[in-house]
């Protein structure tokens, strides 16, 4: 299984994380034309090599049209939870990557709203809103599953130490919003009088990653990324994304909970399910069943990591007509998947390609981008498809 340990001993943003995925080998271009989809207005992407201490990474950050009319304030637009869904979940953005980032939203907007003593639509979040935080968050999110990654480790954070000034005035390091994402993830605050961690970076970890000790035992690293950061420190202001494959099958404990439901409304399955995943299932689905007296009925059945076993079914009773679940252990083995991106005379691809004891079993272009290709040029979808794959197999023989 595709893993990476990322190591926050100096702290972790947005563009941190998302330029240590790019230095890792994700192509700027695919980050860049995926982001597109979501039609964001004006903003320059800045994508450069630097060195901190002695350690060359990758920067990436966004730069918006008010920063140069501003001198460098931001003046970010306020947007809410609600806001930010439409815009992703409008985009053409794969439904994994949608999915994904809106878990990463999720935890962003509960800090905001408990920091501000406000329900969750209520509050215009400074942070989330911003355009640079939605290209931070989606394109984490999207560089991920192009490395195919399906597990994520973090270290003890360090945040820094003193004071910040907010929006709000001052206040303590680390900021209220990111006090509050950090109180179930081991941190420290160290000696660097500066913010080493914004709620972006620490909310991309909360929802995605699993803080480890150390590097796990039975992690198998492959190479190395560094993402920069801003600050010119004593140590190197990067962090460090061990990329590798990690075997968890005997250590993961999974388990199915399932629940029988005939007297709830077919068209609130879809909101359900985008509640369940943000709570961490893995998978979610229904089967039409048949109950006793012969009512028809759905069965929701939900995949998930023994850990999250509580929220899933806090989740289920309050979005749900069901009064209770069954759960129980199960096993899976899975292919290790990662994405290769193929360039077709009439654009660009990005080709799933999964493998098994280092054996490749499949190829799968993404479906949005043959579609665009297929709504573009004409041409039928089915044959943009056989041609992804075909150029992807020749790149993967050359």
């Amino acid at each position: 299984m595709q893993a990476i340990y990322v190591e926050a001993f100096s702290g972790i943003s947005g563009n941190m994380f998302l330029g240590g995925l790019l230095n890792l080998g994700v192509p700027i271009n695919y980050i860049t034309d995926e982001i597109a989809k979501m039609h964001l207005g004006n903003y320059e992407i800045i994508y450069d090599s630097v060195n901190k201490c002695g350690i060359e990474g990758s920067y990436f950050n966004v730069l918006l049209p008010e920063e140069h009319e501003h001198h460098g304030n931001h003046h970010h637009e306020h947007r809410n939870l609600a806001d930010i869904t439409r815009i992703i979940n409008e985009s053409t953005l794969s439904q994994s990557v949608k999915e994904n980032a809106l878990r990463v939203f999720n935890v962003l907007a509960v800090a905001e709203a408990h920091v501000h003593g406000k329900p969750i639509d209520e509050v215009h979040f400074h942070e989330v809103g911003a355009i640079d935080t939605i290209i931070d968050i989606v394109g984490s999110v999207l560089a991920l599953e192009y490395l195919g990654i399906e597990k994520v480790y973090v270290s003890r954070i360090q945040t820094g130490c003193g004071f910040v000034q907010c929006a709000h005035g001052l206040m303590p390091i680390p900021a209220p919003a990111t006090a509050e994402i950090l109180k179930s993830i081991p941190h420290y605050h160290g000696n660097i009088e500066k913010e080493l961690v914004t709620p972006t970076g620490a909310a991309l970890m909360a929802a995605l990653a699993e803080t480890v000790a150390d590097l796990p035992s039975n992690f198998s690293g492959s190479s190395i990324g560094y993402g920069a950061g801003t600050w010119d420190l004593s140590i190197p202001n990067v962090v460090r994304v061990n990329l590798g494959e990690v075997n968890i099958d005997n250590n993961e404990s999974l388990l199915v909970a399932e629940c029988n439901i005939d007297d709830m409304s077919g068209e609130i399955f879809p909101f359900v399910f985008e509640k369940l995943l943000s709570a961490g299932a893995l998978d979610v689905w229904v089967t039409p069943i048949i109950m006793k007296k012969g009512r028809p009925a759905h069965k929701l059945s939900i995949l998930a990591y023994a850990e999250n076993l509580e929220q899933i079914v806090l989740t289920v009773l309050k979005e749900t007509s069901s009064l209770g679940l069954r759960y129980y252990p199960v096993k899976r083995k899975i292919a290790s998947r990662r994405f290769i991106d193929t360039e077709l005379t009439y654009g660009n691809i990005a080709v799933k390609i999964a493998t098994y004891n280092e054996e490749m079993v499949n190829i799968a272009p993404e479906y949005e981008d043959c579609r665009k290709i297929a709504d573009k040029t004409g041409k039928p979808l089915k044959k943009v498809m056989q041609e992804a794959i075909k150029k992807a197999e020749e790149d993967l023989n050359d």
